[in-house]
């Protein structure tokens, strides 16, 4: 065998990087019902609704207009930079610049960038754990190594400065926060974002911040953004957002990061490369959603406000479930570890993954199992899925587990 057929067929980099599991969950449940299995998933991350109106109509404008058949600037439109440099400031009451924005191909494209603009090889970057199953993939393939620090239920799954500190390292070169967060639905006081950002101030850390669920939050509880509350760390922050859950945009893949200027110029030179710019009609959609009118998206945070409610309450109901009450996002992330060693229908669950796999096969339930998202003993549920959907689905786990 030549020295060529002996080479590594696929790159390490690559080999190592492991299938989206809610991806994964959600194909699966997609090709049941293709086959006639009445499944309903709880998998998917993404608003059942449509895109509104006014924004679609932005779009069908944008296709008419030769102005965006043609290639733009890879950092994006300048008209929608300046939306999201509006934003910034409505939202934190800081000025940033539209020249450190730059707008990626959706939210992932964004954490993809953020953590490879600042990782390097031998660099450890804490994880608070339950995390989104994309991060820890990031941060290897940039060649950093992810901290995990787990909060469970106990804690409404939120780490804590104690937590933090102990994790700290000299290697340390940043933290990651999602607040609301994906897959639990908590969310950060600002009392507890102000003590992160004072603690990475102190220590020198960067902080990349996820706020792609801003806009769903419950209870009377408001976001807390990170530089509102300690603009001091705007020169070791990173903000990721886009548009894919407040305006229900998920394909239309438009997301966008800013920060400082030189970790932002790596970003944008890094895209030029990868992808240049994003297609000029979703970006003018994403326009609309920004500038336009906001009462649809009230609209539908009361709905996933009312499922909420409903799905714990269900939950809650099934003997072996700890469900704590999320007031963000749009998932709900139960303690299921009382399940574990239970007959189910003559069949044994000894991890969240044997549990999830149960309740498909038995109940034609699909919902993510914890070890996606760090730790076994739990499940990931999603209520953006229509009332009838929900209440139907969580009645098959009940009538299964009760």
């Amino acid at each position: 065998m030549s020295t060529t057929e002996n080479k590594r067929r696929v790159s390490a980099r690559l080999a190592a990087i492991n299938e989206s599991a809610t991806l994964a969950v959600d194909s699966k449940a997609k090709a049941l019902k293709a086959a006639g299995r009445p499944v309903i998933g709880f998998g998917a991350g993404e608003p059942d609704f449509p895109t509104p109106a006014h924004v679609v109509e932005a779009a069908l404008e944008a296709v008419r207009d030769p102005r965006n058949h043609r290639y733009t600037p890879a950092t994006g439109l300048p008209e929608l930079r300046e939306a999201i440099a509006a934003k910034a400031l409505a939202d934190t009451g800081r000025e940033i610049s539209p020249a450190d924005v730059v707008v990626t191909n959706g939210g992932k494209q964004a954490v993809f960038q953020a953590f490879s603009a600042i990782v390097d090889p031998g660099d450890e970057v804490i994880l608070p754990a339950p995390y989104w199953t994309t991060y820890p993939e990031v941060i290897r393939f940039a060649g950093g190594t992810p901290v995990e620090v787990f909060a469970g239920a106990d804690q409404d799954y939120k780490v804590t400065i104690e937590q933090l500190e102990a994790a700290r390292t000299p290697a340390t070169k940043a933290m990651l926060l999602c607040s609301p967060s994906n897959p639990t639905g908590s969310i950060y006081s600002p009392e507890e974002i102000r003590a992160i950002g004072e603690w990475a101030l102190e220590n020198g850390i960067w902080i990349i911040t996820d706020e792609i669920y801003e806009r769903l939050t419950y209870d009377g509880v408001r976001m807390s953004y990170l530089l509102g509350e300690v603009p001091e760390m705007a020169d070791r922050t990173i903000v990721l957002n886009g548009v894919a859950k407040t305006y229900a945009m998920t394909g239309w893949r438009v997301g966008w990061m800013y920060g400082p200027s030189d970790v932002i110029k790596a970003a944008a030179n890094l895209q030029s490369h990868m992808t240049s710019n994003v297609s000029n009609v979703p970006q003018r959609a994403a326009i609309a959603a920004l500038t336009g009118p906001q009462d649809v998206v009230d609209e539908m945070r009361e709905a996933f406000d009312r499922r909420r409610k409903t799905i714990v309450s269900m939950l809650s109901e099934i003997d072996g479930m700890t469900v704590p009450t999320p007031q963000g996002a749009f998932y709900v992330y139960p303690d299921v570890t009382a399940l574990f060693g239970r007959d189910i229908r003559g069949r044994v669950a000894n991890n969240s993954t044997e549990l999830a796999t149960i309740i498909l096969e038995e109940a034609e339930v699909a919902v993510v199992p914890s070890e996606a998202f760090g730790p076994t003993g739990y499940l990931r549920f999603s209520y953006a899925l229509s009332d009838e959907d929900l209440v139907e689905g969580i009645t098959r786990v009940q009538n299964l587990l009760g």
